[in-house]
């Protein structure tokens, strides 16, 4: 099993280029549509700026963002992200994003990077709820989703169209705490 630590502003470089190189496969060879862009896209400048601005940014501020990297022998080989969610009453709240390489897929991978960004949320006493986004044709990350608690909570159907496709995105949810 890769290694799976905090990231630092030092690693996004490196992570950038892992995104653009994992985005790649977004929607080829078999493998669903993981990301609402077109097959073929890199990583939006303004995101990776996000990036930069959220990891800069303390728990307690508007914009703050947390990532993680998997790291193996061949560098980055899978991330999970945890931000803020953009309005202000919703900050016992945060959103979710990851995702693996296709060459570390099918091992365990996700559910550890899930299992280290949850048990720091879970961690903090002001977030109570993880929140997240998924295109409905994803059915393995949905899946995974499902097995490590999350419950789908609404969907959009139709909300994209991307390279003649028609995908809903589905919102799912994990409470951190069994009280809630």
């Amino acid at each position: 099993m890769p290694a799976i630590r905090a990231a630092e502003a030092a690693d996004l470089p490196a992570f950038f280029d892992y995104l653009d190189a994992h985005l790649a496969g977004n929607g080829r060879a078999g493998a669903p549509l993981f990301q609402p862009m077109a097959r073929g896209s890199a990583f939006p400048d303004g995101k990776r700026a996000s990036f930069a601005q959220g990891l800069a940014t303390a728990l307690d501020q508007p914009g703050w963002r947390r990532l993680w990297l998997a790291e193996g022998g061949n560098g980055i080989l899978g991330h999970i992200d945890l931000r803020a969610r953009p309005e202000d009453a919703a900050r016992h709240r945060c959103l979710l994003g990851m995702g693996v390489h296709e060459q570390a897929r099918r091992c365990g991978l996700g559910m550890a990077l899930l299992d280290v960004a949850l048990a720091w949320a879970g961690e903090s006493a002001r977030l109570e709820w993880v929140d997240l986004e998924v295109l409905g044709g994803n059915g393995p990350a949905r899946a995974l989703y499902r097995k490590r608690g999350f419950v789908q909570t609404g969907e959009m159907p139709d909300l994209f169209r991307i390279d003649g496709e028609r995908l809903a995105y589905i919102y799912m949810s994990l409470a951190l705490s069994a009280e809630r």
